[in-house]
């Protein structure tokens, strides 16, 4: 009994210890990956003590706010090349960035049946109708945004769809447009409408890779990072198994 006690005790001193040294990590993360980071997020407490603090929104937005001081200490971006930037311009510590995953970009409605698995309804009728819109994300901040306008380039089609389009900040206000049918179709993240395997609602296609830039999406420690535990922490949960299973579930390659 009393060596019970005495086990349970060195516990919970390990634990007070753990508590002791855990920290915060403010983390600028790109809206296409809200979901599966909010589920990262609360494994990495589990697992380490720290606790992560997100905002989400579009890179290009946080590449700014980055420049102008804002106070985050880990960038998850939604390309490559912001990151890239930031270390040249030394915002970012050198040999941090990773790749931590690749999107996907899905074309999709909240109309069951509209949009065929090899997107050919935007080859028919529907660009002859002007009340129809088509939604992406802003080109110059959101590099989901650039890979829908490619896409549509690649298919030729993007003149037949330039003046249906409206213009979400982030691919996370570019899904709210379709969601509530302010537009009856949107190039969102597959990760927005992908769960156990398959689309959650509506109809959607899931865009060949051949068809854009490759969406790698690297990880960066930022300079006001570099000497935060926490945020050195998360830098290394994200490279294992636990973090890859649920982007994994999400729709995303690792």
């Amino acid at each position: 009994m009393k060596f019970w006690r005495c086990a349970a005790l060195a516990m919970f001193v390990c634990s007070l210890v753990v508590r002791v040294h855990a920290g915060e990590v403010n983390v600028a993360v790109a809206a296409n990956f809200a979901a599966p980071m909010q589920k990262i997020a609360q494994a990495f407490t589990q697992d380490t003590g720290h606790t992560a603090l997100l905002a989400f929104g579009a890179t290009g937005k946080f590449y700014a706010q980055i420049k102008h001081g804002a106070p985050f200490q880990v960038l998850l971006a939604a390309d490559d090349e912001t990151p890239a930037k930031l270390v040249a311009e030394r915002l970012g510590q050198a040999g941090s960035a990773f790749t931590y995953a690749t999107g996907r970009l899905a074309l999709w409605s909240k109309q069951v049946g509209l949009v065929d698995d090899q997107g050919r309804v935007l080859q028919g009728p529907l660009s002859q109708q002007p009340h129809i819109k088509l939604a992406l994300a802003d080109t110059r901040l959101a590099p989901y945004g650039a890979a829908a306008v490619q896409t549509l380039t690649q298919l030729g089609a993007w003149s037949r769809w330039q003046s249906h389009v409206v213009q979400g900040e982030n691919i996370a206000q570019t899904y709210q447009f379709v969601a509530t049918e302010n537009a009856l179709l949107g190039f969102v993240a597959l990760s927005q409408v992908w769960v156990d395997g398959r689309v959650s609602q509506g109809s959607a296609w899931v865009v060949p890779q051949n068809l854009h830039e490759p969406l790698r999406q690297d990880a960066l420690l930022l300079t006001k990072g570099k000497d935060q535990a926490a945020a050195r922490a998360l830098m290394t949960y994200l490279k294992g198994e636990r973090a890859k299973a649920i982007m994994r579930a999400h729709g995303y390659e690792v």
